[in-house]
């Protein structure tokens, strides 16, 4: 006999069979089978969901691991990782401007920064190119002695003069003073480009908040001296005669090749490199870097006729508003004066708007490569902290 667990029987009992505790089905139409007599009989099944009328309804389950507050509680607020603040100064302020994109008035406060911290340095360097601009247009002034008098000889003529006699004294003196406006022109330009130059050098280091002398700009300066000499008479020549033969070439040169110079002292390259990075950091800013020029020599020239003013006075150069008929030639007493008010407004003028020049050069750089981030490394400044 197999051991199957069940009870031990006759023949097949090794099987269960249905009465060995499994009930059997009624039969159909029998009826309900009846309740055993040791328990009492239950309710009928309510339908699925049905609660009696007044019987308060269960709440709901909770989720399993949930606890109740105390009376009162709120659930916490949700939060949220905060925000940077915005930093006026971008990654710093080591120096004399902002390590961020740049607007005008951020230029402009940067130039004249510059020029209040390195007083001594900036307005020596100015001094020094002042006096150079003011010697050589004395000269040209003087040159221009034989031709003034000449016209004011013509000009006593009156109505006894022939029509051929005053074109030929018209044209004459226009063409010398165009000859000589030729030279003036292209020296100031040439003063200003190198004048850039050098305070390139400064404006590097004091963006930076560093320590800068004569000694130190000169060095930078030196090795690039002669390369920086043919950028300003490249840039010279051709913006001169541009906007004297054509107004619009001349304005195109001058302001894609503006940050030539800049970029030739403080990138070391080449004649042929400083002129294709000026052209490359200027397009697609050509309005806002003309506009930011405009601006500066603009300032400069309301500047220089303020300070001139003075000096102009007694040489007699406002007698042709009050007596158009005469024609005054300045003795040299009387230019010996101008060159002097000349010197006194170029001295802070002409550092000026090389100053904002060459920061424009590192305004456009951090737009364009990101100098920015370069500066504060370099100035050792660490990033501003979101909170």
């Amino acid at each position: 006999m197999t051991d199957t667990g069940g009870a031990s029987g006759g023949e097949g009992a090794d099987t269960p069979t249905p009465s060995q505790g499994v009930p059997a089905a009624p039969a159909p139409g029998s009826g309900e089978p009846k309740a055993s007599g040791d328990h009492p009989a239950s309710p009928a099944t309510p339908p699925r969901g049905w609660q009696a009328p007044d019987t308060p309804a269960a709440p709901p389950t909770p989720p399993p691991g949930w606890q109740q507050q105390a009376p009162g509680w709120q659930p916490p607020a949700p939060q949220y990782a905060p925000q940077p603040r915005w930093n006026p100064h971008g990654l710093g302020k080591p120096g004399v401007i902002a390590l961020r994109p740049l607007n005008i008035g951020d230029i402009l406060d940067g130039a004249i920064t510059t020029l209040r911290r390195h007083a001594l340095l900036v307005l020596g360097i100015g001094a020094v190119v002042a006096v150079i601009s003011a010697a050589l247009t004395f000269a040209a002034q003087k040159f221009l002695y034989a031709d003034l008098e000449s016209l004011a000889t013509t000009a006593e003529l009156g109505p006894g003069a022939t029509e051929e006699e005053l074109r030929n004294a018209l044209f004459g003196t226009f063409g010398d003073l165009l000859i000589v406006a030729l030279p003036a022109s292209l020296i100031s330009t040439l003063l200003m480009t190198i004048t850039t130059g050098l305070m390139a050098a400064v404006v590097g280091r004091a963006a930076l908040g560093r320590e800068v002398t004569f000694g130190i700009a000169w060095r930078e300066v030196q090795p690039r001296l002669l390369p920086l000499l043919g950028v300003a008479f490249v840039y010279a020549l051709v913006t001169t005669v541009g906007l004297m033969l054509c107004i619009i070439p001349g304005v195109l040169a001058w302001v894609f090749w503006a940050l030539a110079s800049p970029a030739l002292v403080l990138e070391r390259g080449t004649f042929r490199e400083a002129f294709a990075r000026s052209v490359k950091l200027v397009s697609g800013a050509f309005w806002r870097v003309l506009g930011v020029l405009l601006v500066a020599r603009i300032i400069q020239s309301f500047f220089e006729n303020i300070i001139q003013l003075p000096f102009t006075i007694g040489t007699g150069v406002f007698d042709g508003f009050l007596n158009p008929g005469k024609v005054s030639v300045p003795g040299t007493g009387e230019l010996l004066l101008q060159s002097a008010g000349q010197i006194v407004s170029g001295t802070i003028a002409i550092p000026f708007v090389a100053l904002v020049t060459a920061i424009v050069y590192l305004d456009q750089r951090m737009r364009r490569e990101g100098m920015d981030i370069e500066l504060a490394r370099a100035a050792g400044v660490q990033p501003p902290q979101a909170w």
